[in-house]
């Protein structure tokens, strides 16, 4: 049996000024993230070809530094708020013509599970409670910075955010927050709080598929600390543990820098669907190797929508009516959705 996970948070997906890949914004996806996804799709259609049963998972963290803070901001619910955004991107999903994971669980709805995990970790002298709080001793953690070669030594804890006197070592991170006003709570044994960012990937991975399954995909930024720290956690907690094959995708560049909220120098999908047909961005995004960035030039774009117009969308059209028989489009997540192809999507200036 074959098994695919993705844990984005992306990574969890955190949505743009809301969960934490700035995946977002105003509720759009943006093109940076989608390479991610893509790359999952891909990847699931080509097992599913070659006969294997995969099992699916994509989390949502819906309970988030940011996605409280723009909560807070914009005085809503901070659950409300990231549930509205969830399903805008799947919204962007579905005009993508991306299947569905076997399973989408979000974090507010895990706390029990995640809960049972830090309390393993402790048990096994992994963790420690001060105060409310509880953080992972990275020392207890013989392997740690075998995935991306990061050494204990090496890492400049406190260089971003003052380190807290608490820690037994600068490099713990923290499993469970106590409560602070404004801001959601549950219930536990260290008092109300919520989790820290990386547990949450551990214990849903371990509940969804196991604690040892074969792939594990993220953005290459989230190889350390993001991905070190579950491997740790999922260690502590379980006797078995391990992924087989990490995948780590390059990011999508604007002029070779980097896309982000604080350039302001990236596109959302819906930017760039309103001028390219989808199945072209599809193109596009798959011109260059996963673990290399690929820079966004609106020339490259309007070739690969060149290329869609003149070579694919002739057999896309002429297969699609074969999938369409019943049922609203796009209602079978396992078929491709009829996007418009009436009104080809003709390359358009991005000025």
């Amino acid at each position: 049996m074959g098994e695919v996970t993705e844990l984005i948070h992306q990574g969890g997906l955190k949505l743009k000024d809301l969960l934490r890949l700035f995946s977002f914004r105003d509720g759009c996806l943006v093109l940076s993230l989608f390479q991610l996804t893509l790359l999952k799709q891909l990847l699931l259609r080509y097992l599913r070809h070659l006969g294997y049963e995969v099992t699916y998972v994509r989390n949502f963290t819906d309970v988030d530094d940011k996605v409280i803070d723009r909560a807070n901001k914009c005085g809503e619910n901070s659950l409300a708020l990231s549930s509205r955004f969830c399903e805008e991107y799947l919204v962007d999903m579905a005009s993508l013509q991306c299947l569905l994971p076997t399973h989408q669980p979000r974090v507010s709805d895990h706390m029990e599970l995640i809960i049972k995990m830090i309390e393993k970790i402790i048990e096994n002298g992994c963790g420690y409670a001060v105060g409310g709080d509880v953080f992972f001793s990275v020392d207890k953690s013989p392997n740690y910075g075998q995935l991306s070669g990061q050494r204990l030594d090496h890492t400049q804890a406190g260089k971003r955010v003052a380190v807290d006197s608490r820690k037994r070592n600068p490099a713990d991170f923290a499993l469970w927050k106590a409560a602070k006003t404004g801001e959601p709570s549950w219930e536990s044994p260290w008092g109300p709080g919520r989790p820290g960012w990386h547990i949450e990937c551990s214990a849903m991975s371990a509940h969804y598929l196991s604690p040892r399954f074969d792939i594990h995909g993220g953005g290459a930024d989230l190889k350390f600390p993001h991905h070190e720290n579950e491997i740790a956690q999922t260690c502590a907690a379980c006797e078995d543990s391990g992924v087989s094959y990490w995948l780590h995708n390059g990011h999508v560049t604007n002029n070779n820098v980097k896309m982000g909220k604080s350039l302001n120098n990236f596109y959302t999908i819906r930017e760039i669907t309103a001028k390219y047909h989808p199945l072209a961005l599809r193109h596009f995004l798959m011109s260059a190797q996963y673990r290399s960035p690929l820079n966004y030039l609106v020339w490259q774009l309007e070739g690969s929508s060149d290329d869609f117009v003149s070579r694919y969308l002739p057999a896309y059209k002429a297969y699609l009516p074969t999938l369409y028989t019943e049922g609203p489009s796009g209602s079978d997540p396992d078929r491709v959705l009829a996007i418009d192809i009436d009104e080809e999507r003709n390359p358009i200036l991005a000025n």
